[in-house]
């Protein structure tokens, strides 16, 4: 069996001065195959507000709190749904259609999920970058 290795998998042969970006580029593949997989729906925006916050928005319209789930694990934020169309109703025509959907977001590691509102069928995430100390920029006194 022939194994395909990518750029990534080579990275510190390409540039030996590099220390510590093996994560980057493994996020950014994992990125690339979230992508791949994602179906386009629901519909979304990413907003930035000021220098360190932003806002997902996700139109989901006829959808409620129970029906949504949203998760943050290992720098991945994921939003899935569990309502599907009901067959036994009474709708004669359906063009509003309800379907299961699985969105996923790749964060950076220094963002953080504050919060998550569900109003007017738009689902709001409030996201924040949180610099720690040890990257803040500091003075470094010459003995």
């Amino acid at each position: 069996m022939v194994t395909k290795l990518s750029l990534f998998d080579n990275f510190n042969q390409l540039t030996p001065y590099a220390v510590g970006f093996d994560r980057v580029f493994d996020q950014l593949q994992n990125y690339a195959s979230h992508n791949a997989t994602s179906s386009g729906f629901p519909p979304y925006n990413i907003r930035k507000e000021g220098d360190y916050s932003f806002v997902i928005e996700l139109a989901l319209a006829g959808f409620s709190k129970k029906d949504i789930e949203v998760e943050v694990a290992d720098g991945l934020l994921t939003i899935r749904s569990v309502k599907e169309n009901d067959e036994n109703d009474s709708n004669i025509y359906r063009g509003i259609s309800y379907r299961k959907f699985n969105r996923k977001f790749t964060l950076a590691d220094d963002i953080v999920v504050n919060d998550a509102s569900l109003e007017n069928g738009m689902l709001v995430i409030s996201l924040e970058r949180v610099i720690p100390e040890e990257k803040k920029p500091r003075k470094i006194e010459i003995n």
